[in-house]
């Protein structure tokens, strides 16, 4: 994943050191923390529309704007916590504050009262983890290690773990004994995150040094070309306007998708057996964990001959993936007339979405991470979710139009939006590389302490 230009790469070997499983002890960390956040995350996010819909009796409509809001706000606040992570607090203390912050949240939930403060507390306590954690990984690896591309999609395997039992644990709880104990637990997941976190500390590598602000440094840092800077972060606003388009369709999982599940498909296995509408949230997550292991293989031997596809590449794939998915529903529903639609069409769907996801997701925050000034990891990490913040508005307002579109139409819809980003990702490929060339070759920018 997220190589360096493929035709000026070199063979490598991979240094040594205490590894668990072949990685930096701190992934191990970080992908343990990342797994049980993001157990409390989509555990409560499995519910949240039926919450709304059947406990507080919510119309689809407004429910899918709040959908749309809350996860768009969830992945807005990372630009102030990663600001706040970067200038005060450092890395560590956010992840610390931010977790106990969303846990609050989640158990919070579990209150009708509080439903909206609740979501607004999780947002905030997002803001400072979401782009605090994921920014340590790059310091774990010097910058020729060939495993360090891979990084991020082994780190994004821990983030779908727990997305994955989220969905049969809270999922199930919350349907099956209340909602609010489905919330509860999810607050004891990032709970348990946090333990974790604390207990991995000293694998995890140390906060970065400030720039120095003395008057030498400071010339010596205008040695940097400003033009390359600018590159980079242009580059990286386009690639997050791009990405931004493709959320829009990708975020309707969570949302019309599982409206669609419920409503529309055909659950039943055997007579008397029916598979429950949250169940089908844990394909996702299940088949990144199952396929990301060829996927990392694949990429990890092309990186080592120097045959590596660029990162825009990847990701213009990734966004075809997924509009195939769409075609896909949008297709069955259209031969299915209006009637039920069964069960393995949505398998499939859910199979062609996870292959897509795996080529611009991880892809796409490595790409952010490897491009990030020392001094400001978080701070771009955080603007890597700020593409997730805009997506999910998107998403939530072209949701709003599902109940009066058909849903062939709103899938082939859909897969428009999807492949018209993978289009305009294509495009942005020759400067990608561009900026990577030059990235590859200039200097270290100075660091120091005040």
């Amino acid at each position: 994943m997220n190589a360096a230009v493929a035709d000026t790469a070199a063979p490598v070997e991979v240094p040594a050191g205490p590894t668990w499983f072949g990685q930096p002890r701190g992934l191990t960390v970080l992908f343990l923390t990342q797994m049980w956040e993001e157990f409390s995350f989509f555990g409560m996010r499995a519910l949240l529309v039926y919450y709304m819909t059947k406990q507080l009796m919510i119309g689809q409509g407004k429910a899918s704007l709040i959908y749309g809001a809350y996860a768009a706000l969830a992945y807005f606040t990372p630009i102030i916590g990663g600001a706040i992570s970067d200038r005060w607090l450092g890395r560590k203390r956010a992840v610390i504050l931010g977790g106990a912050t969303m846990a609050a949240g989640h158990f919070m939930m579990a209150f009708p009262d509080l439903f909206y403060p609740a979501l607004i507390t999780i947002a905030l306590g997002n803001g400072l983890f979401l782009p605090s954690l994921p920014s340590q990984i790059g310091s774990l690896y010097a910058d020729r290690d060939p495993r360090r591309g891979s990084a991020y999609n082994v780190y994004y395997v821990g983030i779908n773990i727990g997305a994955f039992l989220a969905p049969l644990v809270c999922g199930t709880v919350g349907e099956l004994y209340g909602w609010h104990w489905g919330f509860t637990l999810a607050g004891l997941g990032m709970v348990a995150g946090l333990a974790i976190y604390l207990a991995g500390a000293r694998y995890l590598p140390p906060e970065p040094v400030r720039p120095i602000r003395t008057k030498a440094a400071r010339a010596e840092a205008a040695l940097v070309p400003k033009q390359d800077l600018k590159s980079t972060a242009l580059l990286l606003l386009a690639v997050g306007l791009m990405v931004m388009v493709f959320r829009g369709a990708y975020e309707q999982v969570g949302n019309t998708i599982a409206v669609w599940t419920d409503s529309q498909v055909d659950r039943v296995v055997t007579p008397g057996l029916s598979v429950p509408m949250t169940w089908f949230q844990s394909l996702n997550p299940m088949l990144v964990f199952l396929l990301t292991p060829f996927f990392v293989a694949r990429w990890t031997r092309q990186a080592k001959r120097g045959r590596e596809p660029s990162p825009l590449v990847k990701m213009a794939m990734g966004a075809g993936g997924v509009a195939s998915a769409y075609g896909l529903l949008a297709v069955v529903c259209a031969l299915a007339g209006g009637g039920p639609v069964h069960w393995g069409w949505l398998a499939a769907f859910f199979v062609l979405l996870t292959a897509g996801e795996l080529y611009i997701l991880p892809i796409g925050l490595g790409l952010f991470a490897r491009l990030a000034p020392a001094s400001l990891a978080a701070t771009t990490v955080a603007a890597w979710y700020l593409a997730a913040f805009a997506g999910n508005l998107l998403a939530g307002a072209l949701g709003s139009f599902w109940s009066h579109t058909a849903p062939a139409v709103f899938f082939a819809l859909m897969a428009a939006v999807a492949t018209t980003a993978g289009l305009l990702l294509l495009l942005l490929n020759g400067p990608a590389r561009r900026v990577e060339a030059t990235r590859a070759a200039a200097p270290p920018i100075p660091l120091a302490v005040d």
